[in-house]
C-alpha cells in the first residue's frame, strides 16, 4: 500500500522512542524493523488484524498490502492523527493497549512489533490480546533479545524501554498467556552488514551510537562514509532464522490462541 505523499511538517517527529522511515540517519532501525514486517506478511493474509502500538504507520500500511483489515492502534494522539492522515486506507484509532478497544474474539491476528518492551504489564497486554483475537488466531510479535540489546544490565540502555527479555523470557511469557508458541526465531545480520560489522571495527550499530551519544540530540555529526553505508541498508540484509538464538539482535515470535 502507497503512503500518501508527505510534506516535511507532516512528517512524525522523531523522538527516540520510534522507528520513522525517510530520514538517512536512522535508516538502519527502520530497515531492521521492515524486515520483521516482511518476514511475517503471511501470517496476515486476507486477515482482519491489529496493529497494536502501530507508532509511524508504515507496518500497518505493509501489512495492509496483505490483508483483508487492518486496524492500526497507537496511545499517542499525535500519532494516531499522522496516521491516519499519511496512510488513510487503514482503519486508525486511539487506544490504551492495557484495555484493547475491541470485542472479544474479533480479530485473526494482533502485530506486535518492537512494543511489547515498553510496556510497564506486559501480562496485561497478552491477555488482551488472547482474549480479541478468535480461537485459531495468532499473534506475532518482536521485540529486542535482552542477551544482546542490554547485555551488561537488567536495566534497559533505552530510557523508553521498560523491560527486555531474553529467548526464554518471551517464551515463557507467552505460554503463562495461554498462548501455543508456533515459532520462535531471531533476527541477525546477513552477510552485507556483517561486512560492515567488520569495517567499523566490530559493530555498525556501535558506530552509529558513538554518534548519536556523542553529541546534544539532533547535532551529532555523520561522518559521510558511515551515514552512506547506513543509508543503502535493505530490508534484505537482514537474515531471521532459528539458529543461534540467544545471539539474535531481535526476537520474532509467532503464538496462537487455542
Amino acid at each position: 500500500m502507497e503512503a500518501s505523499p508527505q510534506t516535511p511538517w507532516e512528517a512524525l517527529h522523531l523522538t527516540g522512542e520510534r522507528t520513522v522511515p525517510g530520514i538517512p540517519e536512522e535508516n538502519y532501525w527502520f530497515r531492521r524493523h521492515e524486515a520483521a514486517y516482511l518476514a511475517l506478511l503471511p501470517y496476515c493474509a486476507g486477515a482482519t488484524v491489529l496493529e497494536a502500538g502501530c507508532g509511524e504507520g508504515y507496518g500497518a500500511g505493509l501489512i495492509a498490502e496483505r490483508a483483508g483489515h487492518v486496524l492500526a492502534l497507537d496511545y499517542d494522539e499525535a500519532t494516531t492523527v499522522h496516521v491516519a492522515r499519511r496512510y488513510p486506507r487503514l482503519w486508525t484509532v486511539r487506544g490504551n493497549l492495557a484495555f484493547l478497544p475491541l470485542a472479544s474474539s474479533t480479530v485473526d491476528v494482533v502485530a506486535n512489533f518492537q512494543v511489547l518492551e515498553h510496556l510497564w504489564d506486559q501480562a496485561a497486554f497478552l491477555a488482551e490480546c488472547h482474549r480479541v483475537l478468535r480461537p485459531g488466531g495468532r499473534l506475532v510479535v518482536t521485540t529486542p533479545n535482552r542477551l544482546t540489546f542490554t547485555p551488561d544490565s537488567d536495566t534497559p540502555l533505552n530510557p523508553y524501554h521498560t523491560r527486555e527479555l531474553a529467548p526464554s523470557e518471551l517464551d515463557d511469557l507467552l505460554r503463562e498467556a495461554a498462548f501455543s508458541v508456533e515459532l520462535l526465531h531471531g533476527l541477525h545480520h546477513g552477510p552485507g552488514l556483517r561486512a560492515l560489522d567488520e569495517r567499523y571495527g566490530g559493530s555498525i550499530i556501535d558506530a552509529q551510537l558513538r554518534v548519536v551519544l556523542g553529541e546534544l540530540p539532533g547535532q551529532a555529526v555523520w561522518p559521510p562514509e558511515l551515514l552512506a553505508d547506513v543509508a543503502a541498508i535493505s530490508a534484505g540484509d537482514f537474515e531471521i532464522h532459528g539458529e543461534h538464538l540467544a545471539e539474535s539482535l531481535d526476537l520474532v515470535a509467532v503464538a496462537v490462541r487455542p
